[in-house]
This record gives structure tokens, C-alpha cells and sequence, in this order.
């Protein structure tokens, strides 16, 4: 199992770090690849949490997403939010009785949990873009290592012992740590970059990662999955590598956004 995830990385980390470093449309398609393989898997577990998701319809709103992101970044999320909700709520009026208010709400919060692939490719248009799309990438990956690592070897007391057995409170201190010690490093090798601002962002994105970790746990044994997937060898699927990643990209690009540059 160990080689595999090895070989995993070894393939996977160049493949998003060059396209964190090339931006604009390559980018872009590479993490609407990641919505269109995760909202396949979301489904699974939508179904198994009894509801009745429209693939297609998640598909579509992330493409409305993506589309309204490459052409005006930001500038029109609310405005792509409410059309979702009342494309969901209006199936829910056409497809009467066989989708109902909590399939509708399932697939709107499935949108909107994966379009927060969406802020790879905004983050890149920051300032300084490359930069911070590294630190997310680095800072998210040391915290799950870190807490892995720690937790092993000085783990005693329980996070979240009905949720996830093996997650420990000196576990999750480690994962912050960790964060927080890549931020610092970042600071030393990008010399404008803020020390304390950056430093207080790698410990968010220590709790973020955690967080996101945890929420997709809830998720799977809600809906009596193991992996979300099996397309990542030795790592299960889209979700199970990304699920810190969907809750720390958001982060990093409105505390970036509106309190550091």
C-alpha cells in the first residue's frame, strides 16, 4: 500500500505543481477534471445517505462555476450560487414526486462542497499567485503528515473516537505544527512575504485541513463507504486525497485576498 501512494505522489505532484506554475487554462481544466471525477464519487454517497442525486445536474452547476470563475473570477459567485439553488429547487418542481426537498438540497451542497476546487485556479490569479498556490498545496500536505506521524508515535487521547478512531488530539497539535512550521519556511524563501500574517495562516490551514478531513469522514460513514473512490492507487479516490484540500483552498484565498495582499 506504501508504494503506492508513493508512486501516486511521484506522478500526481508534478502533474499539479507544473500546472500551478503554467496558470491560466491549463490549470483551469485540470481542476474541473478533479469536480467532474469527485462528483461521481459524491453521488455514490449521496446515495448511500438514501437520497436521489442528479450526476448531470452537480455536473452542470460545477461547469457553471468554473465557467463564471475563468471569466470573472470572483466577481459573480453569489449570482452562480442562487441560480444552483433555484435550478435544484426547480427540478425538485418538475421531477415531482420523485425528487424531493432533500435530494435537491443533497445535490446543491454536493456543488458547492466541490466547487471549492474552483480556488486552485484563483488563487493563482493573486498576487504572487504561484507562491501561495504552493503554500496551500505544501502546508495542507505537511499537516497530514505531520499529524499521521505524531499521532503514531505520541498519540493517546481520542479527536474523535466514533468519527475517526485514529485521529488523536497530539495528532491534530502535530498537524498544526507542522502547517505552521511550512509557512515559516515559505516566509524564509519568499522574503516579501509577511512572517506573522503567513505564519497565523499556516496554523488556519493546520485546523482547515483537519477539519476537511473530518467532514468527509462524517460523509462516508453516514453513507457506509470506505473510499470515496479507487482511481488514486493506494489512496482511494478524488475525495479521500482532496477532502483538506476543498476546505484549505477557500481559506488561503480569502485570507490572502482580503487581510494580506
Amino acid at each position: 500500500m506504501l508504494h503506492l501512494r508513493v508512486l501516486s505522489a511521484l506522478v500526481g505532484i508534478p502533474v499539479i505543481v507544473l500546472s500551478a506554475w503554467y496558470g491560466g487554462w491549463v490549470l483551469w481544466l485540470l481542476v474541473l477534471i478533479f469536480f467532474m471525477l469527485s462528483s461521481l464519487e459524491i453521488a455514490v454517497i449521496l446515495k448511500g445517505l438514501h437520497l436521489q442525486p442528479s450526476a448531470w445536474l452537480i455536473q452542470v452547476g460545477g461547469l457553471i462555476t468554473f465557467a463564471s470563475a475563468y471569466l470573472y473570477k470572483d466577481e459573480y459567485i453569489g449570482f452562480t450560487i442562487v441560480l444552483l439553488l433555484f435550478a435544484n429547487l426547480l427540478l425538485m418542481v418538475f421531477q415531482y414526486p420523485k425528487t424531493g426537498p432533500l435530494d435537491a438540497f443533497g445535490n446543491v451542497t454536493a456543488v458547492l462542497y466541490l466547487a471549492n476546487f474552483v480556488f486552485f485556479y484563483l488563487i493563482r490569479g493573486l498576487e504572487n499567485g504561484f507562491v501561495w498556490l504552493l503554500l496551500l498545496l505544501t502546508a495542507t500536505w505537511a499537516s497530514d503528515t505531520f499529524a499521521y506521524f505524531v499521532g503514531r508515535v505520541l498519540g493517546k487521547h481520542k479527536l474523535a473516537p466514533l468519527l475517526s478512531p485514529k485521529k488523536t488530539i497530539e495528532g491534530a497539535v502535530g498537524g498544526v505544527i507542522g502547517s505552521s512550521l511550512t509557512a515559516l519556511a515559505f516566509v524564509k524563501l519568499v522574503p516579501v512575504l509577511p512572517l506573522w500574517p503567513v505564519v497565523l495562516l499556516g496554523a488556519l490551514i493546520g485546523i482547515a485541513s483537519l477539519l476537511g478531513d473530518l467532514v468527509e469522514s462524517a460523509l462516508k460513514r453516514q453513507a457506509g463507504v470506505k473510499d470515496s473512490g479507487n482511481i488514486i492507487p493506494g489512496h482511494g479516490g478524488m475525495l479521500d486525497r482532496f477532502d483538506s484540500l476543498l476546505f484549505t483552498a477557500p481559506l488561503v484565498y480569502y485570507v490572502v485576498n482580503l487581510l494580506i495582499i
